[in-house]
């Protein structure tokens, strides 16, 4: 996929919401049943699946995912398409007959654990400094970064309490995995952006999608927000160049951005890598984008940016998969 055929709609998208009164209102993204979730990958679509399955039901739901995957917008989403949708969302004392998030429920301490698990068991809790129980009907969501079932194997996590707040696990994948939303995620922030800051912004160019779809994302989607609302309020020109998000080279490598000799020898680092990765899978592009953590549309544009530099390149994108 070309970087230049993705500013195009991402564009459209912003001019249209430029030339609308209500662009300073947030929008309906892709994603036919969660409309403000943005994503179309392969991953995403996995995660939306899981959802669909899950909403309209009670069953407790654990989502797991690096930071700044959106794990509390996955939670309202699952609220607000759920049974409890008119009911409260997130704090205990408001909570009853709705849903309630625990976030980062892996840093929760053994005897809260314990605490939480009997409110699940019995559905009653105890106000501090009252005696009698009282009753209550919640739908717990929780959310975490950790690996849970490594900190019940360290004796971290009681084993009890994940099977109780784990009936359903949704995986979130971390940004570097789903590269391909990049640029809806921009067209998204961006609007969102420049109508908060009274900025008219049009765009990116090609070369500064590019970057940020080659870039890690360590923060993954919070980061990428970050560094868009950064962009938007330092922007003097209508159209954001990769001069714009210089964190580009400084969160990559320690060192100043090197010299365009030194960054091609590094791309020929990135193609070989790829390459062996793929002879070592025979050929099989599904199997190769697991291996090397992207997604396959992710390695198919890989493989497009190095056409031409490889002649056996040339023959995996036309041969399908082998």
């Amino acid at each position: 996929m070309n970087p230049a055929h993705l500013a195009d709609p991402m564009m459209k998208t912003l001019d249209h919401a430029n030339g609308s009164a209500d662009a300073r209102r947030p929008e309906p993204c892709p994603g036919p049943a969660f409309p403000y979730i943005v994503g179309e990958s392969e991953r995403m679509q996995g995660v939306y699946g899981v959802m669909k399955k899950v909403a309209q039901g009670d069953a407790h739901v654990c989502i797991e995912g690096e930071n700044g995957t959106g794990k509390e917008l996955i939670a309202q989403a699952l609220h607000a398409s759920g049974p409890r949708r008119d009911r409260p969302f997130v704090t205990l004392d408001c909570a009853h007959t709705g849903t309630l998030f625990l976030d980062e429920i892996g840093e929760l301490a053994p005897h809260l654990q314990a605490k939480l698990l009997r409110v699940i068991q019995t559905r009653e809790f105890t106000m501090v400094g009252g005696s009698q129980p009282r009753r209550v009907d919640v739908r717990v969501i929780t959310a975490t970064n950790r690996d849970l079932r490594k900190a019940i194997r360290e004796g971290r996590f009681r084993e009890d309490l994940y099977y109780r707040i784990a009936v359903v696990h949704i995986n979130l994948p971390a940004l570097r995995e789903r590269t391909e939303d990049i640029p809806l995620l921009v067209a998204h922030f961006l609007r969102l952006k420049a109508a908060a800051h009274r900025k008219a912004i049009r765009g990116l160019t090609a070369r500064a999608i590019e970057a940020l779809m080659a870039f890690a994302w360590p923060g993954n989607v919070r980061q990428l927000e970050n560094w868009i609302e950064q962009a938007v309020v330092l922007a003097d020109e209508d159209l954001l160049d990769v001069e714009q998000f210089p964190s580009i080279y400084e969160d990559a490598r320690p060192a100043p951005p090197l010299s365009a000799p030194r960054r091609l020898r590094l791309r020929e680092v990135e193609k070989q890598y790829i390459l062996d990765t793929l002879e070592q899978t025979r050929w099989n592009r599904a199997q190769a984008a697991r291996l090397l953590g992207i997604s396959v549309r992710g390695l198919q544009y890989k493989l497009q940016r190095y056409l031409g530099e490889d002649k056996n390149i040339a023959g995996i994108l036309t041969g399908g998969e082998r």
